[in-house]
């Protein structure tokens, strides 16, 4: 059924109108999917849509409604404007409430929204369909992944009270360089120094910090400090990483698929990269019993490997690997767990995210060995905006790599 004069006239009349017609075409397009004569790229089909619904429009208003009907048929809706935005880091929508956004680190609602569940579903089916996932009532939780590697998490109900929520982390195509680091703030050029030497010196760092705190950026900026005649074996749950690196084999864990078969674990992933001959491992984010596994590959031969971990402190980065660790049920006792911590894990970087969205590394502590196991001494941390330095100890793996960086960092304003 064509739209009568009065329904084009009315969609010139504001963006509100030009919304509702878009959604409107794209019904009927779904509706005619199935007929021919249009052609079969999308985009014709769009367009000669377009033409015979809305011919009374002009040119310009009709190009524009073309593209809202290919964002809601093909593309994913109202957030393609959002996904387009370079300056949006992180997409949040919860049901038909305003889209929220994360920009420089800080959250900010925004005008979009979805006009209904039953859209917002049909663009959650859209993100899932190409990876063979799928998100219903039996299985409300999914992970997925976007084209370009932005990672997306959907919730549905009845888990996500008030209608299906979809967060979108977006994906960097270039990764930070360390030099980025310092132009962003979040590490002083001589303490970015010291922890370059350390990777350079094969020291094995554990980044820490909460959600959004900038972990595995960070952790790919220093990756740039290995030398770039070694292999390097990366693995993650969902691939974010992009090292600037000639030498570099990317893993990327699998979850199950609709019969609860298939699954590949990161720590199957840990397992099977010690026999790929990697000079350095670096685990995107620790967080099961593939602690264990790491722990093992680190203390025989592939010390310098990069890992990130959920940690309020650097304390207890070292204390949420044990228990990890202890995840993998083999019996080991806790102090020859501990005793593995301490001879894997030379320094721990933590950052944070401040409320003025600013990323920043706070603390910086060298790992020792104390009566029962590892221990943390701090030998950089930011108090009140201020840089404090303490020099490692004199007999300590990364005590020689201080050298100038502690005389650099005691000056810095």
């Amino acid at each position: 059924m064509d739209m009568d004069g009065s329904d084009a006239g009315r969609a010139g009349g504001g963006e509100p109108a030009l919304e509702a017609l878009a959604g409107a075409l794209r019904e009927r397009l779904v509706e005619r999917a199935g007929e021919v004569g249009d052609g079969d790229e999308p985009a014709a089909r769009i367009a000669a849509l377009v033409e015979r619904e809305a011919g009374v429009l002009d040119a310009a208003t009709r190009a524009a409604l073309a593209a809202r009907v290919a964002e809601r048929a093909v593309g994913l809706g109202p957030l393609e404007p959002l996904l387009r935005d370079p300056a949006v880091d992180e997409l949040m929508v919860c049901g038909t409430a305003p889209v929220w956004v994360e920009r420089a680190g800080r959250v900010s609602a925004t005008d979009v929204r979805f006009a209904s569940e039953a859209e917002l579903r049909h663009v959650i089916e859209r993100i899932l369909a190409p990876s063979g996932r799928r998100a219903d009532e039996a299985e409300p939780l999914c992970d997925a992944r976007l084209p370009d590697g932005s990672r997306v998490n959907v919730v549905l109900p009845p888990l996500a009270l008030d209608g299906p929520v979809l967060t979108i982390r977006r994906f960097r195509p270039r990764g930070f360089a360390p030099g980025d680091l310092v132009a962003h703030g979040t590490v002083a050029a001589p303490l970015l120094d010291f922890l370059g030497r350390a990777v350079a010196a094969r020291r094995t760092l554990l980044i820490c910090g909460g959600t959004g705190s900038g972990k595995t950026t960070t952790l790919g900026a220093l990756a740039a400090y290995v030398a770039p005649g070694e292999r390097v074996v990366t693995i993650e749950d969902a691939a974010e990483l992009r090292l600037s690196l000639p030498h570099v084999v990317r893993l990327e864990a699998r979850p199950p698929n609709l019969e609860g078969r298939g699954e590949v674990t990161i720590r199957r992933l840990v397992r099977n990269a010690l026999r790929m001959r990697p000079d350095r491992l670096i685990v995107g984010e620790v967080r099961g019993a593939e602690a264990l596994d790491l722990l093992v590959a680190l203390g025989t031969g592939h010390a310098g490997s990069l890992c990130t971990i959920h940690a309020g402190s650097a304390a207890e980065a070292l204390r949420r690997l044990e228990t990890l660790a202890l995840l993998a049920d083999v019996g080991l006792p806790l102090a020859a767990i501990r005793e593995q911590v301490a001879d894997a894990i030379d320094l721990v970087v933590r950052q944070e995210r401040s409320p003025d969205g600013a990323r920043r590394i706070v603390e910086v502590a060298e790992v020792v060995r104390v009566a029962g196991g590892p221990g943390v001494r701090q030998l950089f941390t930011l108090r009140a905006g201020r840089p404090c330095w303490r020099a490692p100890a004199s007999d300590s793996p990364v005590a020689r790599l201080a050298g100038a960086a502690l005389a650099d960092l005691e000056a810095a304003p």
